[in-house]
């Protein structure tokens, strides 16, 4: 896997493609059902043009397979696409998004991880994620704040 990049502003329907479907493949099942309608299509792809800026991918250009943000202090929206799965991508974002924190002066990184995503939880422990308890995330969506319980992984960069 080559490494991450900045994506070309032509990208946005592509990443939000690979988002919408990636975020549903995890969590249409572990959410309330209120965030799942609220997570259209439509959704994506407003906020892929949103954040244009601070996402990172993998993939060729017009086709990432992977996506990633890095927010202040945060790691937001690891996606991986089905077919990436297995690939080294996750990592790839993972440790790119590591790299730009501590460039950052970043010493102390979080992400949330929904209640229920076992695969990621498992991939963010193996990767040095401590999970340190539960917390309550402020989701930015159509119909305003949905607040939604997650787990809270740290790790020390």
């Amino acid at each position: 896997m080559k490494s991450a990049r900045y994506p070309e502003p032509t990208e946005v329907p592509a990443i939000a493609d690979l988002w919408w479907r990636s975020w549903h493949d995890a969590h249409a099942d572990i959410v309330p059902s209120t965030l799942v309608e609220l997570r259209t299509y439509e959704s994506f792809l407003n906020r892929a043009q949103n954040k244009i800026s601070i996402i990172r991918v993998v993939g060729s250009i017009g086709t990432p397979v992977g996506m990633c943000c890095v927010v202040d202090d945060e790691m937001q929206q690891l996606f991986v696409s089905a077919s990436a799965r297995g690939t080294d991508a996750a990592s790839t974002l993972l440790n790119d998004a590591e790299f730009i924190l501590q460039q950052s002066g970043v010493n102390r990184a979080w992400l949330a991880c929904s209640f229920g995503n076992a695969r990621a939880e498992r991939f963010y422990e193996k990767s040095g994620w401590i999970n340190v308890g539960k917390m309550v995330e402020d989701l930015e969506t159509s119909a305003g704040v949905f607040k939604l319980e997650t787990w809270r992984f740290e790790k020390e960069l």
